[in-house]
């Protein structure tokens, strides 16, 4: 199933229905302190303003102060762990101070990375709950015993971290809950068909140990996942259930503006009976892909004959093959956990009947970096405008230049942006460093990925002033009054 975005977010954005401009025009005229940029003399001093309303308040958020330690220039073998490989999206987000590696497969996420991974978890929530999830959380350090009940304790192999307790049990970092999530259930004995679908999630650090950890946050050892389960009544009930979660992934890539593939693939190690993989197509994945050119089928390639090239489903389409980075999976369990450690619930006739369940993953950064390496340039970060970490930049003129007096002016529109958009409140940040000209500054900008980015110059001192306005999305360039500022930055999404 393709998810095409095609249509510019910026574009989008700037398009508003006439009965929507009518309402901001009736906000604009309903605030009692008007959006004031007042006109300024030869000094820089306001002309006649209101001494209530000219009280200079700073920036909250300045660039100067964020702890984005950014190495703007290509990331270098001196810059890598031994061994390492490297894509576009490890070698932007280093060189943005997104990410710090601290050994292979593990890297430090810096504020502005946890900022969008909040803002990402903030999406997954919503979908989540909008389906009936409940979160939970769940302890990462897992008994073996239970990994030897369902008898992955052997199965994993490697992959799994295993330790001893100072009494020598045998422990793992659990890469996956399957058996902790069904014990839990299992010991609510109490459990009634009337309460089922029952839907558990979490969002916590999962632990695999990668023989080759590459690829940044794409393939590491150590990394946030949301795996949620299901329990159902019966197999018709599961198969819903499964349907519905897959549409919320659907409309959670639309909502990012990622361009999606869901595939047919095999159960591996997790087990049951019915799998799909989301996919994002890049030339970077790991994963080969067959797609049919006229139904709508897909499949990893590992599910099919290699030599197969016409499509089972529609039998007359060509497979074509791609690649793809796996984002999120989907099984289909039945009854092979709850079976083994006997998570039932009372049926209609009150008798106690085994749970069919689920299991339901999403990466949740590697779909960041994921995000990253499909939307980016070679030269800058692109973000998914919603889970953007900040969504406007605020650039006043260098200090010292002709423009000098447009400073303050800056400084105003930070402010009046929070105080009118309380939805940006948090979002808009201050280029405070004056000391560099604003084409430096407008190309760390690129390089960082704010989705707008506003220029305060010139034309912001002119009767009737002017902000030019960059949408990084789109490269395109617009030259806007206050009012229409507000109009096109109060259609940003926030989460």
């Amino acid at each position: 199933m393709f998810l095409d975005l095609t249509q510019s977010i910026c574009q989008k954005q700037c398009m508003m229905e006439p009965a929507v401009r009518q309402i901001w025009k009736r906000g604009f005229h309903n605030l009692h302190r008007p959006f004031i940029l007042h006109k300024r003399t030869h000094s820089g001093q306001p002309e006649h303003a209101d001494v209530s309303h000219s009280r200079h308040v700073k920036p909250a958020l300045l660039v100067s102060r964020l702890y984005q330690p950014s190495n703007l220039r290509d990331v270098g073998q001196e810059s890598r762990l031994p061994g390492e490989m490297t894509c576009k999206s490890q070698r932007l987000m280093q060189q943005a101070g997104l990410i710090h590696p601290s050994n292979p497969g593990c890297y430090y996420y810096l504020p502005s990375t946890v900022r969008s991974m909040e803002k990402l978890v903030r999406v997954i929530d919503q979908e989540m709950q909008g389906i009936g999830g409940q979160k939970l959380d769940m302890p990462s350090l897992c008994s073996a015993d239970l990994w030897k009940t369902s008898e992955r304790w052997d199965l994993m192999g490697k992959e799994l971290f295993r330790l001893k307790d100072r009494q020598g049990a045998d422990y793992c970092l659990g890469p996956t809950h399957e058996e902790a999530i069904t014990t839990l259930v299992a010991h609510q004995t109490t459990l009634s068909y009337r309460q089922l679908p029952l839907l558990l999630y979490q969002i916590t650090r999962k632990f695999r140990d990668e023989p080759k950890p590459r690829f940044g946050l794409l393939r590491g050892r150590e990394f946030y996942m949301k795996d949620m389960y299901s329990f159902d009544v019966s197999e018709e009930a599961a198969h819903e259930t499964y349907e519905s979660v897959c549409d919320a992934y659907v409309r959670l890539f639309a909502r990012l503006g990622l361009r999606c593939v869901q595939v047919q693939a095999d159960t591996g190690n997790i087990g049951g009976t019915l799998s799909h993989e989301f996919q994002l197509p890049a030339d970077i994945g790991e994963d080969r892909l067959l797609v049919c050119g006229t139904c709508s089928f897909a499949a990893n390639m590992e599910t099919l004959s290699p030599d197969r090239t016409y499509c089972p489903q529609c039998s007359t389409g060509t497979l074509v093959e791609s690649k793809g980075i796996e984002v999120g999976h989907t099984f289909y369990l039945g009854k092979k956990y709850s079976h083994i450690f006997n998570a039932t619930f009372s049926n209609h006739q009150n008798k106690p009947a085994v749970a069919e369940m689920g299991c339901y993953g999403l990466g949740v950064t590697r779909i960041l970096a994921a995000a990253i390496e499909v939307m980016s340039t070679e030269e800058g970060i692109r973000w998914p405008n919603l889970i953007a970490p900040y969504q406007v930049c605020v650039l006043p003129p260098k200090k010292g230049s002709k423009v000098d007096e447009a400073a303050t002016l800056a400084e105003e529109l930070v402010h009046n942006l929070g105080q009118f958009l309380p939805h940006l409140r948090g979002e808009v940040v201050f280029d405070d460093r004056t000391q560099m000209t604003i084409g430096k500054r407008l190309k760390d900008a690129g390089k960082l990925g704010y989705p707008y980015v506003v220029v305060v110059g010139q034309a912001a001192l002119e009767e009737m002033p002017k902000f030019e306005v960059i949408c990084q999305q789109t490269g395109e360039t617009m030259f806007l009054s206050k009012d229409g500022l507000l109009e096109l930055l109060g259609t940003v999404e926030t989460v």
